[in-house]
């Protein structure tokens, strides 16, 4: 299952940020949303600091909707973020599908500690005790990721400004500017309870 609606939206989760680009340094926020004024909207983080973020022109909003994991199947184009487990193998944290428009290959990431991203065509899927193991395929290289029963599986889904609401989960890929000040240009929202596990 692809979403070609969101590939313009959601490249932000999934794209490996380049190094430094002139408008910032690319930087991810996870949080909840505080408050909106004007073209300010107030993000507490995780750590619970509150962080302006300053909404580019035509901002656009992405919101993420509950999938099983026995929705996917061979052919999907996924990302997962992952962590190794003592016996190397990976272990997936979330797993969401990706636009066809997004990067592929495998990179970290920070949502854990020493955690990667693997954005992937599946090539097979099989039952395991722990709940299913995921072959993907990316940049001629092959990965094998556990994905366990509790595991969230999302997609992601057009949004708008009604679900930046205090309280609501967000996730935001945006640049902070030498000044220490963050903008960004789109952020993926928790919907009807779901929230953006990445």
């Amino acid at each position: 299952m692809r979403l070609s609606l969101t590939a313009a939206l959601f490249a932000l989760a999934s794209v490996q940020a380049v190094a430094q680009a002139p408008e910032g340094t690319p930087t991810r926020i996870r949080g909840t949303v505080g408050k909106l004024e004007g073209q300010t909207l107030i993000v507490k983080t995780q750590a619970g600091q509150e962080v302006p973020v300053t909404m580019g022109a035509n901002f656009v909003v992405t919101g993420v909707e509950r999938r099983r994991l026995s929705d996917i199947k061979a052919g999907d184009y996924i990302a997962s973020t992952s962590v190794r487990g003592p016996d190397g193998k990976l272990r997936a944290l979330e797993v969401h599908y990706l636009p066809p428009a997004a990067s592929e290959g495998q990179f970290a990431w920070d949502l854990a500690p020493d955690s990667l991203m693997t954005n992937a065509t599946v090539a097979g899927v099989a039952a395991v005790p722990q709940g299913q193991v995921l072959r993907v395929t990316y940049k001629d290289q092959e990965a094998e990721i556990t994905v366990p029963p509790d595991v969230p599986v999302v997609a992601f889904v057009p949004g708008d400004l009604s679900l930046v609401k205090p309280g609501a989960a967000i996730f935001i890929f945006g640049q902070r500017k030498p000044d220490g000040s963050v903008s960004a240009t789109r952020a993926t929202l928790e919907k009807d309870g779901v929230k953006p596990p990445m």
